[in-house]
């Protein structure tokens, strides 16, 4: 039978663990946050963007961006994962997610590259006879998203140039609100043109369209760059966000996993307390009636 002594240490420790739970569930909720103003404040630059793109397709009066039939040579698929623990399924959903898109082309599956961000995600593929190219490193926060993106970009364009990867997608989980999440898909490449062309028949807010002296082509290409840049740090930090609703449910549940354990070894705790102090008064009843017996 466990001691009192050996019941008081392991609720101690037991409260010292909720006590970093508690903080690790809270942290979660501010970094959701973070993420979550991040990606709001993605919405007026990506406006500014189509607007831009608004500008120079009008230009070309309709004969911008024509469709260029092109065989499919190469799939790139991006996957953002997670490179910590203690966030439940959240790296085991994306790469079951992305792993049902990519079997719909069994034809492609010698000619998809994949680029994994986190090594956890990197882990699954290869159980899965799936192998990254290269695994770069999940941001520690907000500051490391830009670096991120901008390492993407340039593999992108490697792949582009080198490799003849002519669609990319990217797979990561998107946030619902809460504690939950879920996978999601998106075309990064080729472009999607009845999108660009619903740009171009946007109403201009104003009575005059601006004009440009850059070169076309270099325009357009730059713009699309930028595009492409908010498309990769909404994924990173939209993934950023829903690992942490991930953690924050895992938490939660540790948390009333330990809460009912304390519980437990505090009814434990004052049932031999009880059972101390009731043994302690029996043996001083005894004595006292052997003495007052001997007497």
């Amino acid at each position: 039978m466990q001691t009192i002594e050996s019941l008081r240490r392991k609720i101690e420790n037991a409260e010292d663990l909720l006590s970093v739970v508690t903080t690790m569930k809270a942290l979660a909720a501010v970094n959701i946050r973070h993420y979550e103003r991040a990606v709001e404040s993605l919405v007026e630059y990506n406006s500014t963007v189509e607007m831009g793109l608004h500008i120079v397709l009008s230009a070309q009066n309709g004969h911008g961006v024509t469709a260029k039939p092109a065989p499919y040579h190469r799939l790139g698929a991006i996957l953002f994962g997670s490179d910590q623990g203690l966030c439940g399924q959240f790296n085991e959903r994306i790469v079951t997610h992305a792993l049902d898109v990519l079997e719909e082309r069994p034809e492609q599956r010698d000619r998809t590259t994949l680029l994994s961000v986190g090594g956890r995600n990197a882990a699954l593929l290869e159980e899965a006879r799936f192998s990254a190219q290269e695994v770069l490193p999940t941001p520690g926060g907000l500051a490391g998203i830009t670096p991120l993106v901008q390492d993407l970009l340039v593999h992108i364009e490697r792949w582009r140039a080198v490799e003849d990867i002519d669609h990319v997608l990217i797979f990561h989980n998107r946030p619902l609100g809460g504690a939950t999440y879920a996978p999601i898909t998106t075309q990064l490449l080729p472009l999607d043109l009845d999108w660009l062309h619903s740009l171009e028949e946007e109403r201009w807010p104003s009575r005059s369209l601006p004009t440009f002296t850059m070169d076309w082509d270099r325009l357009f290409a730059a713009l699309i760059r930028q595009y492409m840049f908010v498309a990769l740090y909404r994924a990173s930090a939209e993934s950023l966000a829903s690992e942490d609703a991930a953690r924050m449910a895992s938490m939660q549940n540790a948390e009333r996993n330990i809460e009912e354990r304390i519980d437990e070894l505090n009814r434990r705790y004052h049932n031999q307390r009880q059972n101390q102090i009731t043994a302690e008064l029996l043996d001083i009843v005894s004595g006292y009636e052997a003495v007052m017996g001997s007497g």
